[in-house]
């Protein structure tokens, strides 16, 4: 009964443009810029639902209580007194990219036959640093089924540390034995690299894999200079298919050789820089993309609609469905309040490959769900979020009230702190 399931970060009503993200082009390009929380969450219950309609199995993750009042007290403050900054950092709502929350392990590739999640510690930025506290308790729940789960603190700083979006799994089947791959940095020019290879090492010992079909692989310097500040900006797996830019990993022809030894099935398709640029890939988000098998077994690629509005990205897509290359199908979705703030269609979910009997019934969605979770959102959620509002009281009211009101609807009380 083992499938994977995509469990999506309902973004939350504090959605907003403080530009808190170095190396994050979009985020910090959209500094100061109107957000509309209502309007991305009501974005990423579309998305949700399209998946569904794709025969997908899909759940949902509940953005934590914002502002982090216990952060700010933690920093000798509070949220009247605290700098600008530190306001913006607390009131984040960057855990709906659940890309981040954790690394996930399937039960075929653990020593000891679970399904493994390690929460990322996101040490890097300090908006996201103090997120895994909330991730955890919520996964706990979620996965809370000890003889399937186990749901594991995060490496300890100064280890960074950022989860499923530098995490590639490969199989012939998701019930099948996999090949995990690590990717890490080490320098991109101005930016930060966020994804320490110690902390990699750290989650595949703890998830007890198997030395030999183990991957860590290094992230191209010139990719994270270009704005890639994780993996999957550059490229995404599903199954036996890799979809990656040419300028994805510093030794790509090593990274390569070493996949098609462990798993010869492999389908690696490569899109040559000539054709898509680092700078359209990363525009774009052409790799910030669910890959994904429909039941129908034809691979499908989701991409955001600024794929599309590319042009050479939009002639390669085109050009790969023509020549009957291994992705069959290309959906297209709207997130463009997610892409404003540097976040496509793969940040917005994270993949755990499981039995969903195993899971707590209240974290999957089906339309009915979806239809109930949009209400409270059309009801609760602020229109509009501006840069002059981040200290309103009135706002952070409502924004209470709004994450109230889900967590009600969801039956999810014990999660309320």
């Amino acid at each position: 009964m083992m499938r994977e399931i995509n469990f999506d970060g309902i973004i939350g009503p504090s959605h907003n443009y403080a530009g808190l993200s170095p190396g994050n082009l979009a985020a910090t390009a959209n500094a100061g810029a109107v957000a509309h929380p209502r309007a991305a969450a009501l974005q990423g219950v579309a998305k949700m639902r399209a998946n569904l309609a794709l025969g997908l199995a899909q759940g949902v993750l509940i953005p934590p209580p914002r502002p982090d009042h216990d952060w700010l007290a933690r920093l000798a403050t509070d949220y009247d007194a605290a700098p600008a900054h530190l306001k913006a950092q607390a009131l984040s709502a960057s855990s709906m990219w659940a890309a981040n929350a954790a690394t996930v392990s399937p039960a075929p590739d653990t020593g000891d036959g679970r399904c493994h999640l390690t929460v990322a510690n996101l040490v890097t930025m300090p908006h996201r640093s103090h997120e895994w506290q909330a991730t955890l308790a919520q996964l706990r729940v979620a996965f809370g089924n000890e003889r399937h789960f186990a749901v594991r603190a995060p490496v300890p700083a100064p280890f960074g540390d950022e989860g499923a979006a530098n995490h590639m799994r490969l199989c012939a089947a998701h019930d099948a034995p996999g090949v995990e791959v690590f990717v890490y940095g080490v320098s991109g020019g101005p930016f930060p690299a966020r994804q320490h290879v110690e902390a990699s090492r750290a989650v595949a010992r703890a998830h007890g894999l198997d030395p030999a079909r183990t991957l860590f692989v290094q992230q191209s310097t010139a990719a994270i200079a270009a704005g890639a500040f994780h993996n999957d900006v550059v490229a995404v797996a599903n199954e036996r298919v890799l979809l990656t830019h040419e300028q994805a990993f510093e030794d790509r022809d090593g990274f390569y050789a070493d996949l098609r030894r462990l798993l010869p099935e492999v389908e690696i398709v490569e899109v040559p820089a000539s054709e898509v640029s680092l700078e359209d890939a990363i525009g774009s988000y052409l790799f910030n993309a669910q890959l994904v098998t429909p039941p129908d077994g034809q691979p499908t690629l989701i991409v955001p609609g600024e794929a599309r509005a590319n042009a050479r990205v939009r002639a390669w897509i085109e050009a790969h469905l023509a020549g009957n290359g291994p992705i069959r199908r290309v959906e297209v979705v709207d997130v463009r309040e997610s892409m404003a703030n540097g976040g496509g269609p793969a940040c917005l979910r994270l993949r755990v490959a499981c039995d969903p009997a195993t899971i707590d019934p209240r974290f999957l969605v089906d339309d009915a769900r979806l239809d109930m979770i949009a209400a409270v959102i059309e009801r609760h959620w602020p229109e509009a979020i501006g840069p002059d509002a981040i200290g309103d009281a009135a706002l952070l009211a409502r924004i209470a009230t709004a994450r109230a009101a889900l967590i009600e609807a969801l039956g999810l009380t014990e999660l309320q702190g």
